[in-house]
């Protein structure tokens, strides 16, 4: 387990710039709504945004002040944030990303996590925290092991907080994060002290699972549609990562332009933002995504996480009900991409808070970070 600190050589960063300024853009027409897809004018200004203004050094400080880490588990270079709270009694607590995601989407609720005194939180509520990145993306690279997917990766992290010297912890995740959280608490409950979730899905989500028609009331019936909706309209992504990952992988390895209107599209649709990205995420925190999957090369093996998860699909530990049998709390974004009927969740989940946010999309923590850090506090706050 070494310190770690962000430093991307120059020669990186003269190449970023060169490849920008060469980008070849295609033709965009009838698609001021984003009906097809990336909006190319919106792409051209935010590329100048990255070659005039944005600084790379400037945002590698920052990133830099949270305490960050590597290390090898199971084989693997994982990297990860660790910052201990300030408190009399902190829970260990891990925080996983998803796709498109990186660990940073998680910097807004480090501190009030684990200094909730300076934030005019209560001290008894902290946390110490761990973030890590997963398997393959950002700085846990280079994977060339195959066959790591989200359902392998929950028995990583009981590896990496073993190391830590945790033996009981928390765990909270959006995305592949909420899966991996459930897993935790389904395989590893005697281990875990709560999991909490904001992506609820049936654990064999990739191949066959799906919710019950007749688990939703009258009043969440709109909610099929909404789901039906985004099966539907938005799930092309899924399809070519789940099956043929690495061919988008040459395309996006090559052009920072196409991976940025790669990932932001998925910003902008997936979040509560009403259809302007930048409510929600400014300029550089959009090219900060970018970023940390260019100057690490690592879109294709995030890509691959679908693969293998597809390919080898979540079997269960236990036929036990609850599934995840470890205490639970889900947050009910508005503008999340799964929304379960609560019959189901109740019956799938060891189900002790269930809490509808009023705002907030896919990428919660990074939406509505106060939002999230205040509903942990009220989870855990029984449980230390």
């Amino acid at each position: 387990m070494e310190p770690f600190t962000i430093a991307v050589a120059d020669e990186v960063l003269t190449d970023l710039d060169r490849r920008l300024a060469a980008t070849r853009w295609p033709d965009d027409f009838a698609n001021d709504d984003w009906r097809y897809g990336a909006n190319v004018a919106y792409f051209k200004t935010l590329v100048a945004h990255w070659r005039e203004r944005y600084d790379w050094r400037a945002r590698e400080r920052l990133m830099n002040a949270l305490p960050q880490f590597t290390t090898e588990v199971e084989g693997l270079r994982i990297h990860f944030v660790h910052q201990k709270g300030k408190g009399s009694n902190p829970i260990p607590l891990i925080l996983t990303h998803g796709w498109p995601w990186t660990f940073w989407d998680y910097r807004k609720v480090i501190g009030p996590l684990t200094d909730p005194a300076a934030h005019g939180g209560d001290p008894a509520d902290a946390f110490d925290v761990v973030v890590p990145s997963l398997p393959g993306y950002g700085f846990s690279t280079p994977l060339r092991t195959p066959g790591i997917n989200w359902w392998k990766t929950a028995d990583l992290w009981v590896s990496l907080m073993d190391q830590l010297g945790y033996g009981r912890f928390a765990a909270q995740g959006g995305d592949w994060g909420s899966f991996v959280s459930a897993q935790l608490g389904h395989k590893h409950a005697q281990r875990m002290i709560g999991v909490h979730i904001h992506t609820p899905s049936p654990l064999d989500f990739l191949t066959t699972g799906k919710f019950d028609k007749a688990d939703f009331t009258p009043e969440e019936r709109p909610l099929l549609h909404r789901m039906a909706a985004f099966a539907q309209e938005e799930t092309g992504y899924m399809a070519l990562q789940k099956t043929k990952p690495m061919t988008p992988a040459v395309g996006l390895n090559d052009s920072p332009a196409g991976l940025l209107a790669w990932l932001v599209e998925k910003r902008r649709k997936w979040s509560d933002c009403g259809g302007d990205v930048e409510r929600r995420f400014d300029n550089d925190e959009l090219i900060d995504l970018a970023m940390l999957y260019w100057v690490t090369g690592s879109y294709g093996t995030s890509a691959r996480f679908y693969y293998e998860g597809y390919h080898d699909p979540w079997r269960p530990s236990h036929v036990r009900l609850p599934v995840v049998e470890a205490p639970t709390a889900i947050a009910v974004m508005p503008q999340e991409l799964t929304h379960p009927p609560r019959k189901w969740a109740e019956r799938y989940y060891n189900l002790q808070r269930w809490t509808h946010m009023p705002a907030g999309g896919h990428f919660a923590a990074a939406e509505e970070p106060g939002l999230i850090v205040e509903d942990l506090r009220a989870f855990f706050r029984d449980k230390r």
